[in-house]
């Protein structure tokens, strides 16, 4: 019989999460870079009068790395709420592209065709294993960075419309690996059920070790059922009424 409890909290191990940890932090460093509130910067940045766009993607990128922890944290009772948590993240980068999208559009050029050399250069770029030991959050940020440097050629342009489009390819990335993970953890699923389901069956399980033995009808020598009447408890033949079958308890 599978575990009650699935395993759980192995986020900083995935890929998805180092590109979401990746993403988050180069939405940041854009937005500071490239989008102002200043009317006198108008000339230099894109002018977000109101900080709706800053804050909306920034929101978005957030959401897509945190949705991934919490519903990584989650598993270990629910594969319903990490399949929907996960799919919220993948949701949430979803937008985000959106806006990076809208960004390049804005500046009257197009995104990366998928086969341009510099989108072909990012997707080949291979993502290291995650080399922990007992300093996960230490050693897991350490690890984001050094994966982050792979991309810094691009990241780092002073050219806004190319960080948009490595963070286009980047996000587009995760997108897939956040789809192959939904459906691992929906055949999963499927294979062991859910918390509730095996929580039912255990406690089934526990009842049937812990019932006591019955004997034997002595008339027809199917199992008997412990019974009570007024005069106390006594064991009567599970055939009953077609058996009468007793035995004192």
């Amino acid at each position: 019989m599978p575990e009650l409890f699935d395993k759980h909290g192995g986020f900083r191990r995935l890929h998805s999460f180092t590109l979401a940890t990746i993403i988050q932090l180069e939405t940041l460093r854009f937005c500071r870079r490239f989008l102002t509130h200043d009317v006198r910067e108008r000339e230099k940045k894109s002018y977000d009068p109101k900080g709706r766009q800053y804050d909306q993607m920034i929101q978005a990128a957030r959401s897509g790395r945190q949705n991934i922890i919490e519903g990584s944290e989650r598993s270990a009772t629910s594969k319903d709420t990490e399949m929907k948590l996960t799919d919220v993240a993948r949701a949430s980068l979803s937008e985000l592209r959106g806006d990076f999208e809208v960004w390049i559009l804005d500046k009257g050029a197009l995104p990366w065709s998928a086969h341009a050399p510099e989108a072909r250069e990012i997707n080949a770029v291979s993502l290291d294993p995650a080399p922990f030991t007992d300093d996960m959050v230490h050693e897991s940020a350490k690890h984001a960075l050094q994966q982050r440097k792979k991309y810094a050629r691009w990241l780092d342009s002073d050219d806004d419309a190319v960080v948009a489009n490595a963070m286009l390819v980047i996000i587009s990335r995760a997108l897939n690996m956040l789809k192959s993970q939904i459906e691992a953890q929906g055949k999963a699923f499927e294979e062991t059920g859910g918390f509730s389901e095996r929580l039912t069956a255990k406690r089934i399980e526990a009842r049937e070790r812990n019932k006591e033995p019955s004997p034997e009808c002595p008339q027809c020598g199917q199992s008997m059922r412990k019974r009570t009447s007024a005069k106390g408890d006594f064991w009567g033949c599970t055939g009953f009424p077609e058996c009468r079958g007793t035995r004192p308890y």
